[in-house]
């Protein structure tokens, strides 16, 4: 089976150590907070898409996104049909909980780089034998900055987005371990973690 590649991450995520996730606001709320995150300086966001809400949301965002030049992906894409209708609102790349070879070739074939969800060893062994470098470590808080030294001996190759309990409190840790782009999603609703997260990205 021909190898597909999600190498276009190598760009869209160089020099951004955050990415923003909004899970749910609804086409206002998640506008507001996408511009929030822009002024930030975190040029990446990611929209789940588990509702008809969410998808017009996920419009609305891409649409603004493209407007400005940043990049607006979609999440908890888990099946074929989300990757449809990824495409059609417009995203630019997708991202799972898990890894599905299926879903991860069909955002492929649609333009959209996808960025699987992996937690082990078999899961990053399996993404980049069909061709995928960029990861995402999900759930990270629970794996731990450690797990991602212990991956990078096996795998050099291998890129990691941490996600999943992230926050201004532990973002540090896991970009000092080499991660290379730590998504966060509540703690930019919270006035005292804005200040850390901007000295994260001025490093």
């Amino acid at each position: 089976m021909t190898t597909i590649d999600n190498a276009a991450f190598d760009t869209m995520l160089a020099g951004r150590p955050l990415m923003a996730i909004f899970r749910g606001f609804g086409v206002e709320r998640s506008l507001a907070l996408a511009e929030q995150a822009w002024s930030l300086g975190i040029d990446v966001v990611e929209l789940p898409i588990q509702s008809e809400a969410d998808l017009e949301a996920l419009a609305a965002v891409a649409e603004a996104g493209r407007a400005a030049g940043r990049m607006v992906g979609a999440g908890t894409v888990v099946s074929l049909r989300h990757v449809a209708q990824a495409a059609e609102a417009g995203a630019a790349f997708t991202v799972s909980p898990g890894f599905d070879e299926r879903v991860a070739r069909a955002s492929f074939e649609a333009g959209l780089p996808p960025l699987p969800g992996v937690a082990t060893a078999t899961e990053v062994q399996a993404a980049m034998s069909i061709g995928l470098t960029w990861l995402k470590a999900f759930p990270a808080a629970l794996l731990g900055p450690a797990w991602f030294g212990a991956m990078a001996g096996p795998f050099p190759g291998a890129r990691f987005v941490a996600t999943g309990g992230m926050d201004a409190t532990n973002a540090g840790a896991f970009l000092a371990r080499g991660v290379r782009t730590v998504a966060v999603g509540a703690a930019l609703e919270d006035p005292e973690q804005l200040p850390a997260l901007a000295a994260l990205l001025a490093r």
